[in-house]
């Protein structure tokens, strides 16, 4: 009976846990003022940040692929650990596509105005774990940038880029379907999550409309390296051998990158450590 005692208690606030799960939604644009409490409390203050981009990808996918993409492995990884998703964010460094229809691309100060003062919202929220996931690969050092910076000034809140890693379980089956030997930008892989997400928005039609070889025009250019590289190898914004889509390769590259996020959702919900560090690394500072 002691043994009872001890384990009801924890089964109750796990089966309310479950409940208050179920009926809170994890889009933060579609819970209420009172749900959104509620929910900031659930996800142990954690919030994830997808980040796209509005850019061309390649001739048979939306400029909205990368919000999809990033969308879609929150959503798996908040429906295994809830976690509050911030609404569609595309608000990122894209200069190297400026040439092509559609692009849309902030200043310097725009961009990192806009995600230093989205954290500072956030926290002011009570989400005070922010985790980006980036969806679009032109924002990588302007993130990695961004991240470092929080040791300029102390803040009450801490930020992690989410990094995917080796899977051993979905990777095997993943490596085997693929079939593309240059894949990036709009490629095989971006072809087939789309795919996954929604078939109507890759046009088929025009897969093979355009270039995605690499056409490396700057291969006389000894140990430099220049912000034209990505233009000097692919100006059409594109960049694949193989584009054809597979929705099962679609749907294991989102599952894989969902539960790795999911896991680190779950690692930030219990652990302090990072702030405790900052605390630490601010008091030294400051001494």
């Amino acid at each position: 009976m002691k043994k009872l005692k001890v384990f009801l208690p924890a089964l109750f606030l796990t089966t309310v846990l479950l409940a208050q799960q179920t009926s809170l939604s994890f889009k933060m644009e579609e819970l209420t003022s009172p749900k959104f409490a509620k929910a900031v409390d659930l996800a142990g203050g954690v919030c994830v940040i997808p980040l796209g981009i509005i850019e061309k990808h390649g001739p048979h996918l939306p400029l909205g692929s990368d919000l999809y993409e990033s969308r879609e492995v929150a959503f798996h990884a908040a429906e295994k650990e809830y976690a509050v998703i911030f609404p569609p964010y595309f608000v990122g460094q894209i200069f190297e596509a400026t040439h092509q229809p559609g692009a849309i691309a902030y200043s310097n100060e725009l961009m990192w105005k806009m995600l230093e003062e989205t954290c500072k919202e956030l926290s002011r929220n009570g989400l005070k774990k922010i985790i980006l996931l980036n969806g679009h690969g032109g924002n990588g050092s302007f993130l990695q940038y961004f991240c470092q910076s929080q040791l300029a000034k102390q803040q009450d809140y801490v930020v992690v880029m989410f990094r995917p890693g080796n899977d051993p379980v979905n990777g095997p089956e993943i490596k085997s379907l693929k079939k593309a030997k240059l894949d990036g930008h709009a490629g095989e892989e971006e072809t087939s999550m789309m795919y996954y997400i929604n078939p109507a928005l890759v046009d088929q039609e025009a897969l093979k409309n355009e270039s995605g070889l690499d056409q490396d025009r700057l291969s006389k250019l000894p140990f430099g390296y220049t912000g034209i590289w990505w233009y000097a190898k692919y100006p059409n914004h594109f960049a694949s051998d193989v584009n054809t889509p597979n929705k099962r390769l679609g749907e294991l590259l989102i599952t894989s990158d969902a539960g790795q996020l999911a896991e680190l959702i779950k690692f930030l919900k219990k652990d302090n450590t990072i702030q405790q560090l900052q605390e630490e690394f601010f008091k030294k500072t400051h001494d």
